[in-house]
């Protein structure tokens, strides 16, 4: 991989912003999505999905608790009138306002230095969420060891400090951080534990139940997950929903691409959801068996084992 500096500020128009508020906002997103939100509290953001009955996961959030009254959801913008749509189905008697704020709201990726150009600390852990003036920011997964943050802020305040960063080169930091943000050609196509969400703080098994939560955490204790989400790189381009296929099995997708980004160097990296057992076959191909070759790369962080 070509060394690359990942350094700047840029905008994220693919992003988007649901607004949960009222006394029951809290208790009603607990009660719908894989994370406890009741428990948020100011200084925290969430990793959640929002699954089918059947745990299949329709959409994904970076959830933060900016009043104890109001919840922001940070999904992606393909994604959010199907979602809003599907959640405020079962608000019922609840005390929750839910409404796309999207337009309310900048969202800006920060990344290396211009984290403390905005007084931002570079040091801290995934998930931390701290105030800049009026923005939220949130703590990211770092990308080959740089830092990220998300800054959330009234879309009339000053955008952040710093160089500006292309959107492409975002994109490819997002991969390569190893957390799928998902998007609507994979809706529906895997349970959380396959983009490895369990391990990177995106399902709480403690909580209570929620859509799908027995067909997760059976996925999680009796130990029948078979696919997990993987880094690769490869020559040729690659996109959400792509079928990926191993070389022992020409008929039968083995997986499927979850996120891909053009990488700096021309070539393509991608998070792709596959049966682990063919990851460990090896010679794995995108869209066919003869596609392009795909390149195993190491996470940047652990995976949990199957309890």
């Amino acid at each position: 991989m070509t060394s690359v500096v990942l350094n700047g500020v840029t905008a994220l128009p693919h992003l988007g912003v649901i607004r949960a508020e009222g006394p029951d906002a809290a208790d009603f997103l607990h009660g719908q999505l894989t994370q406890d939100f009741v428990l948020l509290g100011a200084s925290e953001a969430r990793l959640a999905a929002l699954c089918t009955a059947k745990g299949r996961v329709i959409a994904s959030f970076i959830g933060i608790r900016p009043q104890p009254d109001r919840i922001l959801l940070v999904c992606s913008r393909d994604i959010l009138p199907a979602t809003l749509k599907r959640l405020s189905m079962f608000v019922l008697r609840a005390k929750v306002k839910l409404s796309d704020a999207s337009e309310e709201f900048a969202l800006h990726g920060l990344a290396g230095t211009a984290l403390a150009a905005n007084g931002i600390d570079a040091g801290s852990a995934p998930g931390r969420c701290s105030v800049a003036g009026q923005a939220q920011v949130v703590a990211l997964y770092p990308s080959d060891g740089v830092p990220r943050a998300l800054w959330i802020a009234p879309a009339a305040s000053a955008a952040p400090q710093g160089a500006d960063l292309d959107l492409a080169l975002w994109q490819w930091s997002e991969v390569r951080s190893g957390i799928v943000t998902l998007t609507q050609p994979v809706v529906e196509a895997f349970v959380p534990q396959m983009l490895n969400y369990e391990s990177v703080g995106g399902v709480n098994f403690k909580k209570g139940c929620y859509p799908g939560q027995e067909v997760v955490a059976r996925s999680q204790f009796r130990g029948t997950l078979k696919r997990r989400t993987y880094l690769v790189k490869a020559d040729a381009a690659l996109a959400a929903g792509q079928e990926v296929f191993a070389a022992h099995n020409a008929e039968q997708p083995v997986g499927t691409v979850a996120q891909a980004a053009l990488a700096p160097d021309g070539g393509w990296a991608a998070l792709i959801s596959i049966q682990i057992a063919a990851l460990e076959a090896g010679g794995l191909h995108a869209g066919a068996v003869d596609g392009a070759a795909l390149t195993i790369e190491p996470l940047p962080y652990a995976l949990l084992e199957d309890i």
